[in-house]
């Protein structure tokens, strides 16, 4: 029996839809999934709904189910918690998280599907890649027992990233941005707030998440003699300027790229794609991490609320999409 169900689009850039989609029943080894909640991405999301992705990254920037092609049309999102319908008797009735856009139900293999822990909420298991790409970034950053670490950029990432950093021994964290609002977040995950002119300096370690060339100039500043930047930002197709005379070569500094799309070297060996979402899966049973659920809408609303994210409009950190009960 086949499914009429529904999925956003990106129809131009700017501009989106909720389309009709046929959802065919689950083959052997697949899976039928309802969708609860989808989260919205601010920084990558935005971008892509911006037109804004370059076309030399057209191919690295795909979502792992996406439709379509960039810059549009577009059926394009990562965020994905779901309820299992059809499948293995296993699955059947288990609350997963996906890589898949939004829509609201779909057929993915058994295998795409992970499942979430029971301490862990529905709706908080949206940040699940917000969560592995913060934990892959602290494993490429390697802090050490007594660091000094700055976050700069309090967004769903960077805030993500202050609050597992601040979970080592003798570690103090700064979250620092031009927000002043983000004060509030910085102290609900338990850790110190600055605006980047009052930021504190001497840092050992700075891991970088504004997606501005002030933001990376900043985080170069704040570092101390041989320190490390590490750069989780995607800017898009914007050019960026790196300031690499003043103290760059004197001090002796580092900077570093972290993407989420390879698992980081230092841990490559040992933990897979799928090792690593379990690891971030397992870490959001803490429910400080409710902290960046900064806003919910229906999922019929989707195509209003794209455009107010991506204007600065609407306030957020990581904006939660809701789902009919009934599909």
């Amino acid at each position: 029996m086949t499914l009429r169900d529904h999925a956003f689009w990106l129809r131009a850039p700017g501009e989106g839809e909720i389309r009709p989609v046929d959802v065919g029943p689950p083959g052997e080894g697949e899976v039928l999934v309802r969708t609860l909640f989808t989260g919205l991405s601010r920084g990558t999301e935005t971008l892509v709904f911006r037109g804004e992705v370059p076309p030399n990254q057209y191919a690295t920037m795909r979502a792992p189910y996406q439709d379509g092609d960039f810059p549009a049309p577009v059926k394009y999102g990562y965020l994905n918690v779901g309820q299992v319908e059809q499948g293995p008797a296993d699955l059947v009735g288990r609350t997963v998280f996906c890589l898949y856009p939004h829509q609201t139900r779909y057929v993915v293999p058994a295998d795409a599907v992970t499942v979430v822990p029971d301490a862990v909420p529905a709706r908080r298991a949206v940040l699940a890649g917000t969560a592995e790409t913060a934990v892959n970034a602290l494993w490429d950053a390697a802090p050490l027992l007594g660091d000094r670490i700055s976050v700069v950029g309090a967004g769903m990432v960077g805030a993500t990233v202050a609050a597992l950093a601040a979970r080592f021994p003798g570690v103090r964290v700064e979250l620092v941005d031009v927000d002043p609002g983000r004060a509030t977040v910085a102290a609900a995950l338990g850790v110190d707030f600055a605006h980047p002119d009052d930021a504190a300096a001497g840092r050992d370690l700075v891991v970088h998440a504004s997606a501005t060339s002030a933001g990376l100039a900043r985080s170069l500043e704040l570092l101390a003699v041989e320190g490390t930047v590490v750069d989780l930002s995607w800017y898009g197709d914007r050019p960026v300027s790196v300031p690499l005379g003043e103290h760059f070569h004197s001090r002796r500094l580092t900077i570093r790229s972290s993407q989420v799309g390879r698992v980081s070297p230092a841990r490559r060996d040992r933990h897979g794609y799928a090792g690593r979402l379990a690891i971030a899966l397992d870490l959001l049973a803490d429910d400080v991490f409710d902290t960046l659920l900064t806003g919910e809408s229906d999922f019929a609303d989707l195509p209003g609320v794209l455009p107010r994210l991506a204007d600065g409009s609407l306030p957020a950190l990581c904006h939660v999409i809701r789902y009919p009960t009934g599909g």
